[in-house]
């Protein structure tokens, strides 16, 4: 392997930090740390370093929940990647994780949803969902992809690409 030319790769496309392997808690948490303090040494506002910060906590906590909700175990279909990079004159948060086949399509009908409403109406379906009651079962208060859309200044991407077997790699952006 030649580390070089990946990190050229990284440096033209504008990658900052990477990660590729199993999400623990733990794994979140420290590249949390290394986020906040690369973004702290890159002089940028308060408000910019918490939107990329809580949409990789979210894109981060999104995976990791998916595969303990499917009960992926650590092997490949448990191996993530996610990235922050710089994107036109703000910032692409990245996550890509094995999903059932049949999960992948409900995913980027729910982002395309997203995508279509206006920041007032985001922030009331936001208001709504906080309001209901979380099911005891439930790794989250489904707050996550509406947290995400809330937060990033153009619309989501979304990216599935087909693989054999019952699993499809997913992938998605959001930009802040």
């Amino acid at each position: 392997m030649d580390l070089y030319s990946l990190r050229e790769q990284f440096d033209a496309s504008g990658m900052m930090i990477c990660f590729n392997g199993p999400f623990s808690h733990s794994i979140i948490e420290e590249l949390g740390t290394a986020l906040r303090n690369h973004l702290a040494d890159e002089n940028i506002g308060k408000a910019a370093v918490l939107d990329v910060f809580a949409t990789y906590i979210e894109l981060a906590q999104n995976v990791r929940n998916y595969q303990t909700l499917r009960s992926l175990g650590q092997g490949e279909t448990a191996a993530s990647i996610i990235t922050i990079s710089r994107w036109n004159s703000g910032y692409a948060v990245s996550s890509g994780n094995m999903v059932i086949k049949e999960d992948a399509a409900s995913l980027c009908e729910r982002i395309a949803e997203l995508n279509a409403l206006a920041p007032d109406e985001l922030k009331r379906r936001y208001k709504e969902q906080m309001r209901r009651e979380v099911p005891p079962d439930a790794l989250g208060a489904g707050l996550g992809l509406l947290e995400i859309a809330r937060r990033s200044s153009s619309p989501m991407t979304c990216a599935v690409r087909e693989l054999d077997g019952p699993f499809t790699f997913f992938s998605l952006t959001a930009y802040i």
